[in-house]
């Protein structure tokens, strides 16, 4: 990436529910993505950029979009409610279609025993129809309420490890489908 200017890495908060422990997450998540030079990061919080359930086009919708659309890479930082993801998280990818295509996506989970691991599996199969590239390593927060400290670090090795192998795929993935989109357009 010498010389490139960094990816934009949009980090989306799927947890809109009361009472929610997607912050802690997510603001772990976005402080070490946001050390690493390689990404300019931003954060769109599902709880604060509602988006209609009837998919109807709107102010907030077109904002969404935009922000998609200026992205290079996402993360999704998504909760496991019944063995799946939120549905807010489900809204938010069905307000888009074409601002996906062509772009990584990687995932941060939380939850209980299995920490989210049912959801992001489940995504993973919706991301692949919205041709988007799905990386392989994730970073998956079992029993996600004990693996943070008051001040809202981790000394979870695993999630500390697999966070910096995902932002390098991510941004492995990022330059070169931003490469292949600046090329042409993306045969979808």
């Amino acid at each position: 990436m010498t010389g490139a200017p960094p990816l934009r890495l949009e980090v989306i908060v799927g947890s809109v529910r009361a009472g929610r422990f997607a912050p802690t997450v997510a603001e772990w998540f976005l402080r070490t993505a946001g050390a690493d030079p390689r990404f300019d990061t931003g954060a769109i919080d599902l709880a604060e950029f509602p988006l209609p359930l009837d998919l109807a086009e709107n102010d907030a919708v077109r904002a969404f979009r935009r922000r998609l659309a200026a992205a290079d890479a996402f993360v999704f930082v998504t909760s496991e409610y019944n063995h799946g993801y939120p549905a807010a998280l489900k809204t938010a990818i069905d307000s888009a279609k074409h601002e996906w295509r062509g772009k990584p996506v990687g995932f941060v989970s939380y939850g209980g025993v299995s920490g989210g691991l049912r959801a992001v599996e489940q995504l993973r199969q919706v991301v692949a129809e919205l041709h988007m590239v799905s990386v392989r390593e994730s970073v998956s927060l079992h029993r996600a309420k004990r693996q943070f400290d008051a001040a809202g670090e981790t000394a979870d090795g695993a999630a500390i490890d697999g966070a910096a192998r995902m932002l390098a795929q991510l941004a492995w993935w990022g330059v070169a489908l931003r490469a292949a989109r600046d090329a042409g357009p993306y045969p979808g």
